[in-house]
């Protein structure tokens, strides 16, 4: 329980420090809320020989940036007003995931493309949804497909999709976020765990 208070305290404190700086006085737009995610805690276990590299995830255009989407119903989305993630979502995914790995203790080696690893695998992701839904219940939705590429053969390992949700609890940017974060962290323990069966 404390763990996730501190993930929830780092998100405010980011907030609140970001928001601060850009308050200038002379008027201009109102600054924006920049969120940011956290690593997800898992197991650690005995640590096999491979290396592995995380890509920078695939994303469509609407999750490739720094907007924080909101889908209000199939087929439409939205973009959540005064909020922006505090960098371009995919590398922030792949920054996590990358922590996610490390903190694990499972592998030898984790890295990211320019690191100088000799890779044994690839973890490949795209994210397919990174989203508040609002029709109904507001809950938060991730979901990323991950294939296990073997980097000296060219041929993928594995596949797999994840899905994580989390409801929603409170009101305002705060709560959206925190809820993304919740589920994010799922879906990214279920990643390593998946990965760490496979390789």
């Amino acid at each position: 329980m404390a763990g996730k208070k501190y993930r929830f305290a780092s998100l405010l404190l980011l907030s609140a420090a970001l928001t601060g700086c850009a308050a200038l006085p002379g008027g201009g737009p109102a600054p924006l809320d920049t969120y940011e995610l956290s690593a997800a805690h898992v197991e650690k276990a005995r640590s096999s020989r491979r290396q592995i590299l995380i890509a920078e995830p695939s994303a469509l255009k609407a999750f490739d940036g720094q907007n924080i989407v909101i889908k209000p119903s199939v087929g439409s989305i939205q973009y959540l007003k005064g909020a922006q993630w505090a960098d371009r979502l995919p590398l922030i995914v792949q920054a996590r995931l990358a922590e996610t790995f490390q903190r694990s203790g499972r592998f030898a080696g984790v890295g990211r493309p320019g690191e100088g690893l000799a890779i044994d695998y690839q973890v490949i992701a795209e994210i397919r949804a990174f989203e508040i839904q609002v029709s109904g219940t507001e809950r938060a939705v991730v979901e990323l497909f991950v294939r296990l590429l073997n980097d000296r053969t060219g041929e993928v390992r594995a596949g797999q999709g994840f899905i994580a949700a989390a409801d929603v609890s409170g009101t305002g940017n705060q709560a959206y976020v925190a809820a993304l974060d919740r589920a994010f962290q799922d879906a990214v323990a279920q990643i390593v765990n998946w990965t760490a069966g496979r390789i």
